[in-house]
Order: structure tokens, then sequence, then C-alpha cells
């Protein structure tokens, strides 16, 4: 999952234990109605907020974790975390560039980023009337539209 927005806040780190670390950050999203999400990094990940500023926007990639504690007294309670996994910086990749190039990636790409496309996919191929054309980005036209037929579509 993914979270958007304008980071509101970034905390120190702080040593919860002798073998936990963690760092919070604070992100205000951009709708509506604007939710101020927390957002846990731990461990070597805490690292990962070092470059940003309060006022970026960013995109942070994260994981909802949940866990269940019984107290003493045999009272069974739940507690939920988002915890962050991979912090962008949208300005950035709004310039253009490779995404795993920028900040806050700390890991190679993902398997089968930049490979040549399957066939059919992101080539074109005048004998199936266009498709992709990755000169471009965008798709070549259809050869038989034909702007006179009518479409179902409700809208």
């Amino acid at each position: 999952m993914e979270i958007t927005g304008k980071i509101k806040h970034i905390g120190e780190p702080q040593q919860v234990s002798s073998s936990f670390l963690k760092r919070e950050v604070v992100v205000t999203t951009d709708e509506q109605y604007p939710q101020h999400i927390l957002i846990e990094f731990t461990q070597d990940r805490t690292d990962l907020l070092n470059p940003f500023q309060v006022g970026q926007p960013v995109k942070i990639s994260i994981n909802l974790r949940g866990r269940e504690w019984v107290s003493p007294q045999g009272e069974t309670r739940y507690f939920n975390t988002i915890q962050g996994w991979r912090i962008e910086n949208l300005v950035q990749q709004s310039m253009g560039g490779d995404p795993y190039q920028q900040q806050g990636y700390n890991q190679a790409p993902p398997q089968g980023y930049q490979q040549a496309p399957q066939q059919g996919y992101g080539q074109n191929n005048p004998q199936q009337g266009g498709g992709f054309n990755q000169n471009n980005n965008s798709f070549a036209p259809a050869p038989n539209f034909n702007e006179e037929e009518p479409d179902d579509l409700p809208f």
C-alpha cells in the first residue's frame, strides 16, 4: 500500500529497547478531508527519513501490522501500526529519471524492472494494428476507427 501527502512532522529516532529502534513521521494527505497519518519506520529503515524535511511531498510504501496483547488481568487488546518501508520524494519523481535512483530506495529494483517487453506488449506492430509506441510513450491510432459508429457507453 502507499500513502501520499506532505510531511507534517519527523520525529527523532527512539531506542525503544536494546534491540528495537523506531522513528515516526506524520504525513498529511491531500484530500477533501486531509488526514494526518502516523507512520513508523523501524531498525535500519529509520535512516531513510534523514534526507527529508517538513513540507516535502512524499509517497510512502507501507505495511499494516496488527498484534494481540493480553493484560495481566486477562483482558485481550489489539493494536495496529502503520509501518513504512520506502519513501520517495514526489518533487524529484515529477522531474523524471529512473525512480530507483531517487532518494528512499535502498534496495535493488524488483525482478523484471527494465526488462524487454513480452511479445505483443510494448511493441508497435503494424500487422497487429498498432500498439504501444515506446519511443514517444503513446498508443498508435486505431487503424479502423470510425467516428460515425455509435457507442453503447452510458455517458
